[in-house]
């Protein structure tokens, strides 16, 4: 009588095979995510305090990579322009082209287009967190920019008496900021700037950056968990046989 020969090469097989396929697949996800990344985003270094709280002083930010046109009133943006100085910049749009921008009213709040802006994001708020200046008109395609530590930031305030009262050209912008990435205390995206939602073409909506992130993070998962099946597998399969014996 022949007798039944047990085997546990199939679910073994089958078990390596899973194990590879999530190796390859954690690979280009991991892999795609950085180069995703590394398209859309540029990292630059915050060396001031003029964004502090939002950005702390030597802060390194992503950026994404977006044409000015793109850019809306309280997105955090990333500069050039060669009369406020040789390096990039990091700043508040407050105002676009046709915008009248002015600050205080009664509670120490900015206004733009006669409108009081809540910013809960700046460093202090109040009747003495901010350095007072008429209303100024902004050319089109142009940017008014602040920082949101008021009373230290040197922004459009101090250009006002310029050709452009402070403004900056829509093509000077190199990225908005999306995220800290450094050091880890403030690690984080930015927090929304809702009190720009009661002007039209507010705040932008966020960039895939998080999306970014869960490929590069669930592919390393898969990398780690998929590499590690084969030695966890065998060691189970050598403790059975020892029990067994």
């Amino acid at each position: 009588m022949s007798k039944a020969i047990r085997t546990d090469e199939g679910p073994g097989r089958l078990g390596s095979r899973l194990s590879g396929l999530a190796v390859a697949l954690g690979c280009v996800l991991f892999l795609g995510g950085f180069v995703w990344g590394a398209v859309l985003y540029q990292p630059y270094t915050v060396p001031t305090d003029s964004m502090h709280p939002t950005v702390p002083s030597g802060s390194r930010v992503l950026a994404q990579r977006v044409d000015g046109s793109e850019v809306r009133r309280g997105d955090v943006v990333v500069f050039q322009d060669s009369v406020w100085g040789a390096v990039p910049m990091v700043k508040r749009v407050v105002g676009v082209g046709g915008d009248k921008v002015a600050c205080c009213d009664r509670g120490g709040r900015l206004t733009v287009n006669g409108k009081s802006v809540e910013e809960p994001y700046l460093r202090s708020r109040g009747a003495d967190s901010q350095r007072p200046f008429d209303g100024t008109e902004i050319p089109r395609g142009k940017l008014f920019l602040l920082g949101d530590n008021r009373m230290e930031s040197l922004d459009s305030r101090v250009h006002l008496e310029d050709a452009d009262h402070g403004a900056v050209p829509r093509t000077a912008v190199k990225g908005r900021v999306e995220a800290v990435a450094w050091p880890l205390g403030s690690l984080g995206m930015l927090p929304e700037a809702t009190g720009f939602a009661a002007l039209p073409e507010s705040t932008s909506e966020r960039g895939p950056l998080p999306l970014v992130l869960t490929a590069v993070v669930v592919g390393a998962v898969l990398v780690l968990g998929g590499a590690a099946y084969g030695p966890i597998a065998r060691r189970i399969a050598s403790s059975a046989r020892g029990r067994s014996g």
